[in-house]
């Protein structure tokens, strides 16, 4: 087994941690430890909220959940010899849960504290508490499936240039000053409040806690992705933009549907994950790898192979205004018109949305060219359900 290099206790939050790891991204952020090109080693994780969602049936944890403390990341990790411009190569090959906490959680949130991708037709805070027996996870809040999970790091990235992140910042603060009250809001400024930053102490804990962008949107140097099939087996290749790129992982989930549309998404729980990680040198350039990361997936997939697929296309289901091919608006309508016919099938509303935010759901954008109607897809596996799914045939009189 690789070297076990980032420990967590899952008694402690992750400010209280042996090392700390961290919840914003800055180039300033000191790395917890050092490894070379070709090395292998395995980092423990928090989950994202660190640690304030229990496992009961009481969904107000999820709707008073601090999200200033999001998300807690094991890391960085400075790569020897790494500098901006190169590639850093990370090969994941392994992850898992932990013994002792075989359980995650799903949760809508409430429209005043995050909302979700469905938050004008759910605005309401709920949680569904998911548990595992080995690669399945069932709930007894959405009763009635069962499904084999890909686990998965949820957010994995690099850190940021001081030039980067101030254009982070000013992007984002240009977008909430559009509308400066909205609930949920535009995006997540920088915030002082609940700061994790490593060792980082006095006059330089509160630069950074001043500067450091939050983790919650994906960004050029990787991040918060929610990507299900970055899992066991892919190899990444991230642009590098400072000395060592600075690697953080967190937010690991058992399972997750395309999209993670309920936002407190997929399965979240704590976890373990094992890396390596190589270097391209000059491989921004070389391969024009730049503005995002790129990766390859790994070999390792729930085998699904029958499914029901709900379309959706992009006319706004509340004026029935037509768009112009929104892939947004469309994705939205399918996921509405999944959770619909869920409903005639024993699940209510709140259930048929965390299912789809829980399992294995494929999203696809299916048609972006035929104006004036984007089309997209979700499918569901016929298998995870213990009952049949599809529309009942009328018997033959």
């Amino acid at each position: 087994m690789p070297k076990k290099l980032f420990n967590v206790d899952l008694n402690k939050t992750m400010d209280k941690q042996d090392h700390p790891g961290h919840n914003r991204w800055h180039p300033d952020i000191p790395a917890a430890f050092s490894v070379d090109p070709g090395e292998s080693f395995r980092m423990e994780c928090l989950d994202w909220t660190d640690g304030q969602i229990s496992n009961n049936d009481d969904p107000s944890d999820i709707k008073h959940v601090n999200l200033n403390r999001v998300h807690v990341l094991s890391g960085p990790v400075h790569v020897n010899g790494v500098e901006p411009g190169d590639l850093l190569v990370v090969d994941i090959l392994d992850i898992g849960a932990f013994d002792e906490h075989k359980w995650g959680f799903n949760g809508i949130f409430d429209k005043t504290n995050g909302g979700s991708f469905l938050v004008d037709h759910y605005p309401n805070a709920a949680k569904s508490i998911w548990d595992f027996n080995g690669i399945y996870a069932t709930s007894r809040h959405v009763p009635g499936v069962e499904f084999a999970g890909i686990i998965h790091p949820g957010l994995i990235g690099v850190a940021p240039s001081q030039d980067m992140l101030d254009e982070w910042n000013r992007r984002e603060k240009a977008l909430v000053d559009k509308d400066p009250h909205r609930e949920p809001p535009l995006a997540n400024l920088p915030d002082t409040d609940a700061v994790v930053a490593g060792t980082l102490k006095g006059k330089d804990f509160e630069r950074v806690a001043k500067e450091g962008a939050r983790t919650v949107p994906p960004r050029e140097n990787g991040g918060n992705c929610d990507i299900k099939n970055l899992s066991k087996g892919s190899r990444v290749y991230f642009p590098v933009f400072v000395d060592g790129a600075k690697l953080s992982v967190g937010d690991i989930h058992f399972s997750q549907g395309d999209g993670e549309i309920t936002f407190c998404g997929g399965i979240e729980m704590p976890g373990w994950i094992e890396l390596r990680v190589n270097v391209i040198k000059g491989g921004m350039d070389k391969y024009n790898i730049k503005r995002n990361p790129a990766f390859n997936p790994g070999p390792v997939m729930p085998n699904y192979q029958d499914y029901i697929v709900f379309e959706g296309i992009s006319v706004n289901e509340f004026s029935g205004d037509q768009t112009y091919l929104d892939a947004n608006t469309a994705y939205r309508n399918a996921c509405l018109n999944a959770i619909e016919f869920l409903k005639t099938r024993g699940f209510t509303g709140e259930q048929a949305y965390m299912l789809l935010g829980s399992a294995p759901m494929q999203g696809n954008v299916a048609g972006i060219v035929d104006i004036p109607n984007s089309c997209c897809t979700v499918a569901l596996p016929k298998e995870i359900f213990n009952k049949g799914v599809l529309p009942d045939m009328e018997p033959d009189e």
